[in-house]
This record gives structure tokens, sequence and C-alpha cells, in this order.
């Protein structure tokens, strides 16, 4: 028979282990939609079911200035943000984010070349690229010199609401070199010449804002081009027939970070490193068509769906890498511009 200090002693252990477990909560915000849903199926699902504490999945469409109202105001209720790496840039420098101890994931060579960053980590790559419905085109455009054809291909267009990707895009558009972009758009002559290009097609531009909306306007025929994120319209592809144009598209990573303030840092970067896992890593990529950071991962991948990642040799050929440090230094005056520009 145990003593009654004893059980008395473990069941109030047991009581308090339970509760901190159930009180384990950890707010991850993610950029929403089918995205949103691979996450979970890869990340959410899986550290729930090993009793590491609920995941309250919530979304945003990359709006800095709420988390940096957050931040500021020390009233962060995230503990795990999606960001891209120009804003992971910027919010470092700005101490948005809480920086990752430098062993946190282990060696930087087990991953995609520039994924450890010193305020978060890139889970898996994306591309911007263009994309059209087959079935409202006579014939398929073959990059962004056609998008801005308004006469071969009469209709609306789909952008991104950003100067990032839609300046590199209007150069391309123009003749400049994918290479040569970021040259070009370091230049005031540059940035004129973008928003010039841009001039020639603003009145048939749709703009978007969530990462749902290109496929969504693709399918009911409201536009027939439009940038999208590939991953998004190659799992629409099971009930539509869009396409991809790989050429002249932009690949980056998506960023884990940590909010300066969480409650839960630690917990957080443990649902870090369990998200770069191989495993965890190979399931992302399985449930949508991005890129996995973990070298091992991409190993494991069946043939049919490494194919369709933005980093697949055949793709990445074809475009051209996000300069991270181009808009980290120049990203806010131009999106100044720009929504001035779009406002008139």
């Amino acid at each position: 028979m145990r003593p009654i200090g004893k059980t008395l002693t473990f069941a109030l252990a047991s009581l308090v282990i339970s509760g901190a477990r159930a009180g384990e909560n950890l707010t991850v915000v993610s950029f929403g939609g089918t995205n949103k849903q691979a996450q979970a199926q890869a990340f959410y699902q899986p550290w729930e079911a090993q009793g590491r504490g609920k995941i309250v999945a919530g979304e945003y469409n990359g709006e800095m200035a709420r988390l940096k109202v957050m931040v500021d105001t020390h009233s962060v209720d995230w503990d795990v943000v999606e960001v891209e790496l120009p804003e992971l840039a910027r919010g470092c420098d700005e101490g948005m984010f809480e920086p990752l101890p430098a062993d946190l994931l282990g060696a930087p060579s087990q991953y995609l070349k520039g994924a450890i960053q010193p305020c978060g980590v890139g889970f898996f790559i994306w591309s911007t690229v263009l994309s059209y419905n087959a079935d409202k085109l006579a014939s398929a455009p073959s990059g962004w010199v056609d998008f801005w054809d308004l006469k071969k291909f009469p209709g609306k267009r789909g952008l991104r609401k950003t100067a990032k990707f839609s300046l590199e895009f209007a150069l391309m558009a123009d003749g400049v070199p994918p290479s040569q972009v970021y040259q070009m758009l370091a230049t005031k002559a540059g940035q004129d010449r973008a928003f010039a290009k841009l001039d020639q097609i603003k009145s048939s531009i749709q703009w978007w804002e969530a990462g749902a909306q290109p496929a969504q306007y693709l399918a009911s025929g409201d536009v027939v081009m439009s940038a999208a994120y590939s991953g998004r319209i190659i799992a629409a592809q099971k009930d539509s027939n869009l396409r991809v144009v790989w050429n002249g598209g932009i690949y980056d990573f998506d960023a884990w970070a940590i909010p300066k303030g969480s409650k839960h840092v630690e917990q957080a970067r443990q649902f870090i490193t369990f998200s770069l896992e191989a495993a965890q890593q190979q399931h992302f990529a399985e449930s949508i068509a991005y890129g996995p950071a973990n070298l091992a991962a991409i190993a494991r991948l069946d043939k049919p769906i490494a194919e369709r990642t933005p980093n697949a040799p055949q793709h990445i050929a074809q475009q051209v890498q996000n300069d991270t440090a181009f808009w980290a230094d120049y990203g806010e005056s131009l999106e100044q511009r720009f929504n001035a520009w779009s406002a008139q």
C-alpha cells in the first residue's frame, strides 16, 4: 500500500503537469489557404499527436505594420509567424523578432543555402510565377512579355498589390534579362522604367492580396493571366485547367520567426526545429508543391512530387532568386512609391 503522503504528492504533480500541458497553446500565424492546410497536415497535427501542446493556427496577409504594433505595445499574442525573407531581415534589424540560437538547427549545410538567418529560418521555397487558365485562352503565354501584350491577350491581369515582384516582372516584360533585374532596379532610371511599364497595363490590372485569390480569379474568368504562387496553382489543378509558366518566375524562402515578446519562446523554437526535420519537410512538400529547405527531405521525395517543386532543376533554371538584401534596402521607399502610384 502506497503511503498517503507520496500518493498525494504524485497526484498533485500529475495535476501540475497536466495543467501545464493543457495550457501550452502555441499560436502559429501563416499566410492561410492551401499553404496553411499543408502546414496543418505536415506540422501542426504531428506536433499535437506527440503531445507537445495545441497549435492555434492563425493567418494574415503579411502586414508587418500589424506585427510591429504588437511588439511596440508589448501586446504580442503570436508565437511563430510566417514571413518572407526581406521582411524577416528588416524586422530583425528593427528588433521585431527573437534571435535564433546559432546551434538550434544544427549545421547550415543540412539546408538549402540561405535558409538559416539570424532571426528566423526558411522552411520552404516558393515561387511567384505567371499563371493562366488554359480553358480561357486560345494560345498559351510564354512569359511576362505576353502578360503585357493586351492586343494578343485582351482582358484583366492579376498582380499582387506590392512593389515587390510587380517591378521585377515589369522590367522583364520590358526586355531586361532576369539576371540583371536587381542591378537595374537599384537605379533611379530602372525604377522609373518599371513604373512606366506598369503604367501600360494599369487599367487592366486586378490586384490581389491573399494567396488564394489568383486561382479564384483565373477559374472564374475575372482575369486571363495572373502572377500567383506556384503551389496554389498546382493545388488548384485537381479541379481546373490552370497552368504555370516557370519562365521569369521569382523564387524565395518563407521563414518562421518568433515575434519579440512571445510568451512561449522556448516552445516556439522547438516547433521550428520540429518543422525543419526531414520527415515533416517531406510531408509538407507532398501536401503542397513547394520545395523543402531540408536537403535530406528533398532526397526522400518521389520523382513526380520533386518535379513539381520550384527548385526542381528544370524549373529553377528559368527563374531568378528574390534579392533579399535589395528589398531590405529599398523595400520601404519602393512600397511607398508603389502605394502612391496605385492610388492615383
